[in-house]
């Protein structure tokens, strides 16, 4: 009887560790370049600073189905310092309501040593071959660097000539002007609102002609005055399209997600879960 009860015990052991077995511990389907902005203040059109970073539920949720799909997240940023996170993201409402939900995303993403220490983006370079994807998540903080990192341009100019899935949602896809030669003086006229000298340094952008989604203008106006506390320094939409750029949006906070060849965007937080099942699908049909 004894002998029983310890073959019996013994299997539920070994199936429990079967299901709780580390995901680093299992074979990986490949690696996903996890690219993170490295900025922590956006400064408003009237001069305000506004305290930013990523959002929480536009990582965790296509992050989680990433490493269900068995796919190996690595975390990449300008500087190699730890990314923070946008306060507003910390909230309910981006996870239906459910803060056992929202809390459990907060351990998930804690969970990651790499998110804390992440690579540096110039460690990437050359080297883009090792990474079946390219995930770029939103919050305001890629309106800072990644507009305009040379580094990212060189790795999403690599993505883009072999057609490997990229994907950023809601101010993540302000990152894809990082591709451009003049990537610098382009953000310098848009910041400055200079909108008639863009035509001329979006030249050689190699995204010309996409269709994409990303945070509206719309909804940028509905945050600013409770939320950033001045106007933004510029409309997502707007920056993308001088640069040629098919904008498709939905309304307001409505879920919207656009794939045109290589590229898959998601236009704001809402649209995280039709994102996150739009990059696995990209990622599974580009390895058939």
């Amino acid at each position: 009887m004894k002998t029983k009860i310890k073959l019996m015990l013994a299997v539920a052991v070994a199936a429990l560790m079967m299901h709780t077995l580390p995901v680093a511990a299992q074979a990986s389907k490949g690696k996903v370049l996890i690219v993170m902005s490295g900025g922590h203040i956006l400064t408003l059109a009237d001069g305000k600073a506004y305290a930013t970073g990523y959002y929480l539920n536009e990582v965790a949720v296509p992050l989680q189905a990433l490493v269900d799909a068995g796919y190996t997240p690595v975390f990449a940023n300008p500087n190699g310092d730890t990314p923070s996170m946008d306060a507003s993201s910390n909230v309910d409402k981006f996870f239906g309501g459910d803060a056992n939900k929202r809390m459990k995303a907060l351990r998930f993403l804690d969970s990651f040593a790499g998110l804390h220490h992440p690579r540096l983006l110039s460690s990437i370079v050359g080297h883009t071959q090792d990474y079946v994807a390219v995930f770029v998540p939103g919050g305001h903080a890629p309106m800072i660097d990644l507009v305009k990192d040379k580094n990212l341009g060189l790795i999403l100019r690599d993505f883009h000539k072999n057609g490997r899935p990229t994907a950023l949602i809601c101010h993540g896809p302000m990152g894809l002007l990082s591709t451009l030669p003049e990537t610098d003086k382009y953000n310098k006229e848009l910041v400055a609102g200079h909108f008639s000298a863009l035509g001329k340094l979006a030249h050689d952008f190699p995204y010309a002609g996409y269709k994409i989604a990303v945070f509206s203008k719309p909804e940028e106006k509905m945050i600013e005055t409770p939320q950033l506390g001045g106007p933004a320094p510029y409309y997502n939409d707007e920056a993308l399209a001088a640069a040629g750029l098919k904008v498709e949006n939905n309304k307001p906070w409505q879920p919207k997600v656009v794939q045109d060849r290589e590229l898959i965007t998601g236009q704001q937080p809402f649209s995280d879960h039709a994102f996150a099942d739009a990059l696995i699908a990209k990622i599974a049909a580009s390895r058939r």
